[in-house]
């Protein structure tokens, strides 16, 4: 019995091995992929190898703030449990206002706990890194016929609710990317805030809106993440409940 399930196990990893290896293989056919690699790979090594991390064993997680215009990477070891901050890039375009995207055409960037769900070599934005918008919270907190789509970290630093960067720095984060994706890193996490949530500044963009209740509700309840994240360093484990509000497990 144990040499069966011995055998089974090294099978399911042998799949998986060329699962990962397929996907680089697939992204290595494109031409700005391939390019940078060339540009970027070294540079990328490097930074990775001044926190101790190699490629190969990389997983990684992605914080933005819209106020601040900034996407900060984070990475560690996928054997590791906890985080540390890598890079801080620019976001160098913007639109909408603070608040969460709820409809399609509001020009809003979501706000709110995501993974990548898409890679594209052949953007029309150069590279392109796809949000799983809308998620359940999304969905059950809006009432809009169409809550819209197609939301990206990309490259040619123009948006329509997205999170452009310049393409020289969408390449090195769509590598980091990349290969946590090829590690076996199936959901990348991206959290998006309106703003660092930090108690000082909490209370002075809600004491703007003290008569949206319903926005300051839905910052007291994304608060709670990023304190979480902010204390421990480790992904969230979260679930939405039927009114699209944030739970954070243990």
């Amino acid at each position: 019995m144990k040499k069966i399930l011995a055998i089974i196990l090294l099978t399911f990893m042998q799949q998986l091995a060329e699962a990962q290896s397929s996907f680089l293989t697939d992204q290595k056919r494109y031409e700005r992929v391939r390019n940078a690699i060339s540009e970027k790979d070294i540079i990328i090594k490097d930074k990775l190898k001044e926190s101790g991390i190699n490629l190969n064993e990389l997983n990684m997680l992605i914080r933005a703030f819209k106020e601040e215009d900034e996407v900060e990477v984070f990475v560690k070891k996928k054997t590791d449990e906890y985080y540390i901050l890598l890079m801080t890039y620019s976001v160098c375009a913007k639109s909408g206002q603070l608040g969460p995207k709820r409809a399609e055409g509001d020009f809003q960037v979501p706000e709110g706990f995501y993974y990548i769900d898409r890679f594209n070599p052949a953007s029309t934005f150069h590279l392109s890194l796809g949000i799983n918008y809308p998620n359940l919270s999304d969905t059950r907190k809006s009432t809009a016929d169409h809550l819209g789509g197609d939301i990206f970290i990309h490259g040619d630093c123009v948006t329509i609710g997205c999170l452009p960067m310049t393409d020289t720095k969408i390449k090195e984060i769509y590598l980091y990317a990349l290969n946590a994706k090829n590690n076996g890193q199936s959901k990348i996490p991206v959290y998006i805030f309106p703003f660092r949530m930090t108690t000082s500044k909490f209370k002075e963009y809600t004491k703007g809106q003290k008569d949206n209740v319903e926005l300051i509700d839905f910052w007291s309840n994304i608060k709670l993440g990023y304190d979480l994240f902010e204390k421990e360093k480790k992904e969230l484990k979260i679930s939405v409940n039927n009114n699209g509000e944030y739970q954070y497990g243990q």
